[in-house]
Parts: structure tokens; C-alpha cells; sequence
């Protein structure tokens, strides 16, 4: 009993800390129309010999990593939050519709989950995913994803083989928590392997020199896909997008995807601006930056 007083006395604090902004952002919504995604992807067209990304909004990416099928973070509902009833959530809307609704994905090989903050793993979309797709999540996290026939959680270091792709989980600089009295979830990237070269998926993380490890590997990192948004001021949980800029080089990944940024209200910065210093940043090098556009479709050169 004297646990779930604790647990309401939290919840009631949150609520007079934030209820009345998160009420005017929520009524300030609704005086926008959502914008469509600006480009559309045809995965249809994509080769298997050959490593092809779209960026679907947010840290949602689609992959096809040499016939190796993958989805990120699956976040593709109009909203982001804590679902109180079917088909309704309380939290965030989308400032731009998702490039592909979960009936036009291809087959999945595998959904790689982060962690379980819910504009990473939203359990809305997640339902709307086949079961045949398996589920890769962190230590912690397996209850979020026992709808898919097979589920595999990682702890940093750990990795499983799916579809000829090797998947490890990799550390990186966050926290896991989905509840405000949730304190057990395990978070992190993952390194995917395959035909002598790697990408990078780092979910969320702020910045961190953990990545630079991964440079010792053999296979090499072709594409970083890491955040750049909702930094300010949650600059000790967000990467800046200098700092992802860092991050890319440090692991070295010939090519950065940035996402989780203008797709979703988080933060104060305005929506344009992450990517506007991402490629401040790469100054000279802005052709390492892979795309910076909802539904943009992205392959590696040859």
C-alpha cells in the first residue's frame, strides 16, 4: 500500500509541475492541420545487394541491409504518449504524417526497439506490425513486444543473428524508464552486421564517447543513424546535433542519418533548426549526411 501512495504522490507532483503546459500544447495542436510527408518511399524498388534506408519520421527507419528487412523505434500513429483508451493516446501530435503507414511496410526480418519511452515504442503501432516480424528490444523491455511470435532482449555486448544479420546491443547515454515509478528497463543502440560492413542505430542517447569503441570493430560503419533533436533543454539526455556530428565521426561511419527531430513537439528548439546546424556542422562534408527529409530514400554508394 505504502508503494502505490508513493506512486500517486509522484504522478501528482509531475501533474502540477507540467499538467497545465502539456494542456496548452495539446490545445495549440489543434490550430495546425498535420503536413503530409514531404517524399514517399517505394521499397518495392530497393535492391537486397545492397544497403538502402528511408527515414519514415522521428527515429522510425526503415532498412534493408543487404535483404536484411529491419524497422526502428516503430512509431507511426498521430499520436505519441499513454494510450487511455483503443485508438486513444494522450501525448504529443505529429507536426508531419508518417512517410509509410504500417500496411504499406514490406515484410519485416526483425523491429529493433531502443527502449521503452513511448515515442520509441509505441504500442499502438507495434499491434499494427505482423506477429511473423521478430522483435529485437534491451534487457527489460521483452513484456512491451509479447505479441511477436519471437522476442529476443539484449544487454550491452549481447547479440542475436536474424535473417543472416548479426544485432548487438551497444551502449549508449540515456535512461530506460517507460513509467515516472518505472526504474528497471534496460535502453541502448544496436550495431548491425552483415557482409563486412555495420550501421549504427543509436535510438536516443546524449552525447556519449562509448560509440568511439566501436571504430576497433572489423566490419565498417557505413551509416550512423542518430538524434540530433528535443537537445534543448534536454541537452543531458538529447545529442545536440554538433554532438551527433561527433559522435559519426568518432565511431567512424562514412555516412550520418539524422533523426528524431521535427516530427514531434518535444522540445523548445524549433523544428528546422536541428538539421540547419547538423549541416553547419559538416561544413565540407555535408555529402556524409544521408538525408534530412521525411520519406527521403537513401542508398549507399557504390
Amino acid at each position: 500500500m505504502s508503494t502505490r501512495v508513493g506512486e500517486l504522490k509522484t504522478y501528482a507532483g509531475f501533474a502540477r509541475r507540467f499538467g497545465r503546459r502539456f494542456v496548452e500544447e495539446r490545445l495549440a495542436e489543434r490550430r495546425t492541420e498535420i503536413a503530409p510527408a514531404p517524399h514517399k518511399p517505394d521499397p518495392s524498388t530497393w535492391s537486397d545487394e545492397n544497403l538502402t534506408v528511408a527515414w519514415l519520421g522521428h527515429a522510425t527507419v526503415l532498412i534493408n541491409f543487404y535483404g536484411t528487412w529491419l524497422l526502428t523505434d516503430p512509431a507511426l500513429g498521430r499520436r505519441v504518449g499513454l494510450q487511455v483508451a483503443p485508438g486513444v493516446t494522450l501525448g504529443p501530435r505529429r507536426l508531419v504524417e508518417p512517410a509509410l503507414t504500417p500496411r504499406e511496410l514490406p515484410r519485416l526480418d526483425a523491429v529493433l526497439v531502443s527502449h521503452a519511452h513511448m515515442d520509441h515504442c509505441d504500442l499502438a503501432t507495434l499491434r499494427r506490425l505482423p506477429r511473423a516480424a521478430r522483435a529485437v528490444v534491451q534487457r527489460g523491455n521483452l513484456d512491451l513486444v509479447r505479441r511477436f511470435r519471437r522476442a529476443d532482449e539484449l544487454a550491452w555486448g549481447e547479440s542475436v543473428e536474424v535473417a543472416g544479420a548479426r544485432v548487438e546491443s551497444v551502449e549508449v547515454n540515456h535512461w530506460g524508464a517507460r513509467r515516472l515509478t518505472d526504474r528497471a528497463r534496460g535502453y541502448g543502440g544496436f550495431l548491425v552486421e552483415k557482409n563486412g560492413r555495420a550501421l549504427v542505430f543509436g535510438g536516443d542517447t546524449a552525447y556519449t564517447h562509448a560509440f568511439t569503441r566501436l571504430r576497433r570493430r572489423d566490419a565498417e560503419i557505413a551509416l550512423a543513424i542518430l538524434p540530433i533533436g528535443a537537445y534543448d533543454p534536454y541537452i543531458n539526455a538529447h545529442a545536440n546535433p554538433e554532438q551527433a556530428w561527433a559522435m559519426s565521426r568518432q565511431m567512424g561511419a562514412r555516412f550520418i542519418l539524422p533523426m528524431h527531430h521535427s516530427t514531434f513537439k518535444l522540445s523548445r528548439e524549433p523544428a528546422g533548426e536541428p538539421v540547419e546546424r547538423l549541416l553547419a556542422a559538416a561544413g565540407d562534408e555535408r555529402r556524409r549526411v544521408a538525408l534530412t527529409e521525411i520519406g527521403e530514400t537513401w542508398s549507399l554508394p557504390r
